[in-house]
């Protein structure tokens, strides 16, 4: 392997902070109450409860890392708050990776949500990420394979891609998942993270956003067996590594999860029979 590989999603809730600033909500309100009004005047409205790309706070993000050294998976950032500080906190780890390593990145919808979502953060942040942005005024490869063309592989859009980046043949990550004989995904609901926020259910949402990204990852080994790029025999080999991996993080101390979601990810991980 000469490219590190690496897949990211994201879990997000609203921009509470932003939302007042922008008068969309009220200033002295409560926040779950000033939201829930919020989304019950836009569904009054005929509009999507799903908030705009810039009104998300980027809460959670999840990585799966391939490189020379092994596959290791992990949520960003100290702890799961959602101040000023820890979400820069994140979205510095994330272009830092970018800026170190130059991986390819792999999402699921990626293009669509996932990168829209951290361009805008990032620019509220001030934050700099030349080798993210570049398209071949710093490297020239970068003119023909960048991370930010659609047709480009440097990101890669797992989904965009397979519907042949037509919108009518989105395919939902679960569901592609278990048709590949993948757990999917297990525990949260993407769309009740504001919810499990409001709950306190950080670690279990951690624990899904991680799941999401190792679902995605070997639905990309698949991906890389159709496109050619590796054989059968590369493709076994790279999910035994990928096994053995989450096992190893099953019951470790040293996890801030302590694995107890990788243990349901095996167990519901059975061979592909094909259809």
């Amino acid at each position: 392997m000469t490219t590190p590989i690496l897949v990211f999603d994201l879990e997000t809730i609203p921009d509470v902070q932003g939302l007042r600033r922008l008068g969309l909500i009220q200033a002295e309100a409560p926040q779950d109450q000033a939201v829930a009004q919020l989304m019950a005047q836009r569904e009054a409205a005929g509009q999507s409860t799903f908030l705009p790309h810039h009104l998300h706070r980027v809460w959670v993000v999840g990585c799966a890392f391939r490189d020379e050294e092994g596959f290791r998976v992990r949520c960003l950032g100290e702890g799961y708050g959602v101040t000023d500080a820890d979400e820069a906190t994140r979205l510095r780890q994330f272009f830092g990776i970018v800026e170190r390593h130059t991986p390819q990145l792999v999402s699921w919808n990626g293009s669509g949500f996932d990168a829209p979502v951290l361009h805008h953060r990032a620019l509220i942040y001030g934050l700099s990420a030349p080798v993210y942005w570049d398209q071949g005024d710093l490297n020239r490869d970068f003119k023909f394979n960048n991370y930010l063309s659609r047709y480009h592989h440097r990101h890669l859009d797992l989904m965009d891609a397979l519907a042949n980046y037509t919108g009518r043949a989105n395919a939902p990550l679960d569901a592609m998942s278990q048709l590949c004989g993948l757990p999917g995904k297990l525990g949260e609901d993407g769309a009740k993270v504001w919810e499990s926020y409001l709950a306190g259910r950080a670690e279990s949402v951690a624990a899904y956003c991680e799941t999401d990204v190792v679902n995605t990852y070997l639905l990309a080994l698949r991906f890389r067996l159709l496109r050619g790029e590796i054989t059968m025999a590369a493709h076994d080999q790279e999910t035994d590594l990928v096994r053995r991996s989450l096992k190893a993080l099953v019951g470790d101390p040293k996890s801030p999860l302590q694995g107890a979601h990788w243990q349901r990810f095996l167990e519901a991980w059975k061979p592909h029979e094909g259809p």
